[in-house]
Order: structure tokens, then sequence, then C-alpha cells
């Protein structure tokens, strides 16, 4: 009878045993998965540190039940080649400014359409970028949990002569990343361009297959262009919306539960990020300078300058079907709403 008693005794503690651990990981039923992530930036990017972040809450949120395994500095492809990846379900996600198969992404790019963080973070948390996002599951079965900022703004450099007015582009072989914007904004001001992979740009500065190259501060720091281009010109051209690729069918397999962890996580990431290129851009452009390089700050005439020679690609964009008048409107809309006009 004590025999028996002891068994049952040891199966309650088990069962009790079993039924704490279930209270204590409300996701024990849900299974474990593994999410794989791609990106080009170094170790020392806002984008590779945030993403460092990420996959820390996730583990951290869903008690270890979903992993994430980054792979930044380019380590599995091009950004052109990674997103391809998840489209075919090989990796689950990527990050990057990739638009090849999400080109409408391309109007949040638009030359001088924005001056500030706040604007920047208007436009893309708004509806329309929103509806944007919505449009590439349909179009490419990727699905993006997060919209925020590449790097900062965007500024010029090469290696022939000081950039002071857009006169000074014609004739230069300026880099690209193949991004329809970028070539527009370049050819509107008289320059050739040239199409160079990101992971391939520091050797093509440095053989001229291009002249010079348009980059925010924090890349041109840490992909160490200043020790290959001699003149940089600050002119805030661009931003370009860093998108979080994951595929489509993966997401949605995934329990409720871990997507909202996911997208709560992602979310998080993104305003990282974005602090973290706003602290980091002045250290960034000063790492430039003490290179020896010469950073030239346009006045707001030379500036205007710049912006006017730029016009013709609003309307060429809207040709192109990068956007619709609408949604031109409603960009400039939006912007204008932040600054009060």
């Amino acid at each position: 009878m004590k025999k028996i008693l002891a068994l049952v005794m040891a199966a309650l503690l088990v069962i009790g045993c079993v039924s704490a651990l279930a209270d204590t990981d409300p996701y024990a039923d849900l299974g474990s998965y593994t999410m794989i992530v791609g990106h080009a930036q170094p170790e020392s990017n806002p984008r590779y540190i945030s993403m460092e972040k990420f996959a820390a809450d996730v583990a951290e949120k869903t008690n270890g039940h979903v992993t994430v395994e980054v792979f930044g500095n380019g380590q599995l492809g091009t950004e052109k080649e990674m997103l391809e990846q998840v489209v075919q379900g090989v990796t689950q996600g990527m990050r990057g400014g990739q638009f090849d198969f999400s080109p409408r992404l391309l109007m949040f790019t638009l030359p001088f359409l924005t001056n500030t963080r706040e604007e920047v973070t208007a436009l893309l948390q708004s509806d329309l970028a929103k509806k944007v996002s919505a449009e590439a599951e349909a179009t490419t079965g990727t699905v993006i949990i997060n919209l925020c900022d590449a790097g900062g703004y965007r500024q010029f450099s090469n290696n022939t002569r000081p950039i002071t007015k857009p006169e000074d582009l014609k004739g230069l072989k300026m880099r690209t990343n193949g991004m329809k914007t970028i070539d527009m904004t370049f050819q509107a001001m008289g320059a050739n361009t040239v199409s160079v992979p990101y992971a391939d740009l520091y050797m093509g500065l440095k053989t001229s297959i291009a002249d010079g190259q348009e980059n925010p501060w924090v890349n041109v720091e840490g992909m160490k262009f200043y020790e290959v281009q001699k003149y940089f010109t600050q002119v805030n051209y661009q931003f370009h919306p860093d998108p979080f690729y994951v595929n489509a069918e993966w997401w949605n397999s995934l329990p409720e539960e871990f997507r909202a962890i996911l997208s709560e996580c992602a979310t998080a990431m993104g305003e990282y990020n974005d602090q973290l290129i706003d602290q980091n851009s002045d250290a960034a452009k000063q790492v430039v300078i003490d290179a020896g390089c010469e950073v030239y700050i346009p006045t707001a005439e030379e500036l205007a300058a710049f912006q006017e020679a730029c016009q013709p690609v609003y309307a060429q964009a809207v040709a192109e079907g990068i956007c619709t008048q609408e949604e031109l409107d409603e960009m400039l809309a939006i912007v204008a709403a932040v600054r009060g006009e």
C-alpha cells in the first residue's frame, strides 16, 4: 500500500511540475521556429546593431521558441540575391533598400522630398506607406513587417572635383545601386550612371569604375569609402526606406502569437535603428573629415539650385508609374503638415 501511495505521489509531482512549466511558458505548445535573416551592412552600422536587438528581443519574448539567425556583411549575397532567397523561401527574411520586387517603394526616394527626421517618420508611418507595403505580398510573396530608415540622408562624393552646384556633376560617372530614382536624379543633373553592387563599391571607386557615389554618412564611414573618395557634398538629397522583407508563406505559418511578437519587436527595431542613425551621422561625417576628405556644405541658395535641377524627376516618376499624381500630392501634403504649412 505504501509503495502504491508513493507511486501516486510521484505521478502527481510530475504532473505538477509539467503544469508549472506550462504556466511559466505560455508558448510551450506552439512549437519552435528558426528565422534566417540577411543584410549587407557591417558591424558598426545601425542596421546591423538594430538587427541584433531584434534577434535578442524575439528570443526573450517568445521564450526561445523563435530563434533569429542574422547574417550581416553581405554573407548571404548581394541585396538582390538575398531578396530572391526570401521570395523563394530559401531564407526567411532580409533587410535592405532593395526595391526590385517592390518598385512602388521608390516613391519615397524622390529627391529633396523631405528635410527632417520628423518628415521621414511621418511618411514611413503613413497610411500610404502601409498601403504600398501591403502590395508586396500579392506581387512578391513577401510581407514587409517594418519600414524604417536605411541610413539617413544621402550625400554625393567623387574623386574629380568639388560638387558645389548641379553643373559640377556633368560628365561624372556616378555609381548607383540600380534604383531608378537615383539614376533619374543624377541624369537630371547631367551625370552618367553606372550600377555597382554595394559589396563591390569600394573597389569600384578605387579602380575608377565609377568617379563617385551617393550614400549616407554612416555607410560611408562603415564601408570606408572615404579612403577612396576625395570630395564630399552634404546635400541631403534623398533617404531610402529600409523594408524588412519576410517570406509570406513562412510568416503565415507562424502561430498568431508569434506573428504579434515579431511585429512588436520589428517596430522596436525600426525605432532603435533610426535613433542610432541620428546619433551616429555627425560622428561618421567627422571620421570622413579627419581622414582628409573635403566636405562641402552648400548654402541655402546653392541647395535650392540642386532642388530646382531635380524637379523634372517628379513628373518623370509619375510618367513612369513609380507613383500616381494623387500619391505624389499625398506625400507632399504629409510633409507639409509636419512643417506646419
